[in-house]
């Protein structure tokens, strides 16, 4: 347990709440083009940042505990440096390490895996995400258990690649799925056959989170599991086909079936396999896991035909629901939360964002926690987001996450409220600049209705992200020129930059009682310390330390 936190100087200082607002993938770019954020027409974003306070955050690499300063931040690690006020080493840093240590596949869950399918003669199968994102997955770990279950004399490999074109190039895939296949028809002989069997789009098949649509996770069963869609000879040939017959980038592919000996799929999973998924990121393999080892109860789609195999995550998915049962690399183990802190204080809190971020408000902010610490002192609300192409709703819903924060700001029962708004992150994913650029218009509107509520009752407004990606939307080439398609159009990059994010402060009440030259060369995980000393309160002594000097 943690105990309660000692007062400070600025203890009873504001009678409003302090609002945390993070403009998720909103980060201070360095080019003018492709940054929707410059772009975009935002009085309040654009005053915030020459008037109040502020400075800049790192929020990749290092500073949120990934293995380099090379890999681009995400919203699952930013809200976890965030709410945890450390840096705890994350998935594939830890993934990483046991590779080069070599548990990875000394566990006794590998081996039960191997196990298995020798005793069986079944096939060991690995679903997940095919690049080198390093955000959900890395192809690099795929390769290392490929070669660990032919070392294992498992007969029979099948992969079922999801394509990215959201961490990576949005028509990278080939990149990554051709010489694969090539590794894995060099490997194959006369012990061993390794090929892909399926792989489809990650925003259309198998990668859902947080309950928003399970018509994705249930198209990806039919593929994976039971083997039914348009099959192809090879996975190239069915990328290559079907983005000419849908137009779509590579996130958005339909899925496809890649054909074996008997004309039907290479691959379907049956009694007596083994599966991993390979993702190491949490959020979107939850929901896949569930189908997988979901009992009789199971209601979120008609699975057909339920095989019987061993089932492992790359890591646990969920540690309080303990999702799944079975996991290669155990997840770093996060205590004393910013909120379990607040909690051991007394400090009241409300969490709010929509469905596509709820989760990052609560469960990473939580330190991979489900549910409540003290329900009679924490509140959570989430708005359903719509099922819809992002793009076509850049707006998303900012304008009622907006409406319930005043609402709470208003009624004055909070003393922590913190809030995302998706819209930089998930439209910029889309690639679509105009849409994105609207997102953050959007955006801009509605947190300076939230500036208005808090200066009407004395609070404090802090603006902030959890990494980039709205701020730079153009591919470039090593000398950082923007490259451009077959017809002149910028090619649009949909995944996360390297950038700092914002850290801007608004308290209309500030009367000297702490220095507005804020420190810097920090990074997100400082915000929990700030936001502590803000409420009142001395921060842990092993957390980063804070951005304000009181």
């Amino acid at each position: 347990m943690c105990k309660a936190l000692n007062p400070n100087s600025f203890k009873d200082k504001r009678k409003g709440s302090v609002v945390l607002c993070i403009m998720d993938g909103v980060a201070l770019g360095k080019y003018e083009e492709g940054d929707a954020v410059k772009a975009a027409h935002t009085e309040i974003l654009d005053y915030a940042m020459q008037n109040w306070p502020g400075t800049r955050l790192k929020a990749h690499g290092t500073s949120v505990g990934l293995p380099s300063d090379s890999d681009m931040g995400n919203s699952e690690v930013g809200h976890n440096a965030m709410g945890c006020g450390r840096v705890f080493m994350q998935g594939a840093k830890l993934v990483n390490n046991s590779i080069e240590s070599g548990s990875i596949l000394e566990g006794e869950v590998w081996k039960r895996l191997v196990s298995n399918v020798k005793r069986t003669d079944g096939a060991m199968h690995f679903i997940g995400l095919l690049s080198d994102g390093n955000v959900h997955s890395h192809i690099e770990h795929l390769r290392t258990l490929v070669l660990g279950a032919k070392s294992a004399a498992v007969s029979r490999v099948r992969v079922h690649g999801l394509l990215d074109g959201r961490d990576v190039g949005e028509t990278s895939a080939l990149d990554y799925f051709t010489p694969f296949e090539e590794f894995l028809s060099a490997e194959s002989g006369e012990s061993f056959d390794a090929r892909f069997a399926s792989g489809g789009g990650r925003m259309n098949i198998t990668m859902d989170r947080y309950d928003a649509n399970w018509s994705m996770v249930e198209r990806g069963w039919k593929t994976h599991v039971l083997g039914e869609g348009d099959i192809f000879r090879t996975a190239t040939e069915a990328i290559v086909a079907l983005r000419k017959r849908t137009g779509m980038i590579d996130q958005d592919l339909p899925p496809f079936i890649v054909v074996g000996e008997n004309g039907k799929s290479a691959g379907p999973i049956l009694d007596g396999d083994s599966v991993v998924l390979f993702n190491f990121r949490g959020d979107r393999a939850i929901e896949l896991s569930k189908a997988f080892e979901g009992g009789a109860d199971f209601d979120k789609f008609d699975r057909v035909r339920i095989p019987r195999v061993e089932y492992a995550g790359m890591m646990e998915y969920d540690g309080d629901a303990h999702i799944p049962t079975q996991y290669l690399v155990s997840p770093p183990s996060i205590d004393c939360t910013m909120a379990e802190y607040l909690v051991a204080s007394g400090v009241k809190q409300f969490s709010i964002s929509e469905t596509q971020k709820f989760g990052h408000v609560t469960y990473f902010w939580n330190g991979n926690r489900t549910g409540y610490y003290d329900k009679s002192l924490e509140e959570y609300f989430e708005i359903k987001s719509d099922i819809i192409p992002f793009e076509q709703r850049p707006a998303m819903k900012c304008a009622e996450i907006a409406d319930k924060v005043i609402e709470v700001i208003d009624n004055g029962e909070f003393d922590l409220i913190k809030l995302n708004f998706p819209n930089g992150d998930m439209v910029g994913h889309t690639g679509n600049f105009q849409a994105t650029l609207a997102s953050i218009e959007v955006m801009d509107i509605q947190i300076g209705r939230i500036r208005d509520a808090v200066e009407r009752t004395g609070g404090i407004l802090i603006l902030t992200a959890d990494h980039g990606n709205s701020d730079d939307m153009f591919e470039r080439n090593k000398k950082g020129e923007v490259v451009f398609r077959e017809d002149g159009r910028p090619k649009p990059k949909t995944s996360h930059s390297l950038n700092p994010v914002p850290f801007l402060l608004y308290d209309p009440l500030y009367n000297g009682e702490y220095s507005t030259e804020f420190r810097k060369n920090l990074g997100i995980s400082s915000v929990a310390s700030t936001c502590i000393n803000l409420l009142g309160y001395q921060a842990p002594e092993n957390y980063d330390e804070g951005i304000i000097a009181f």
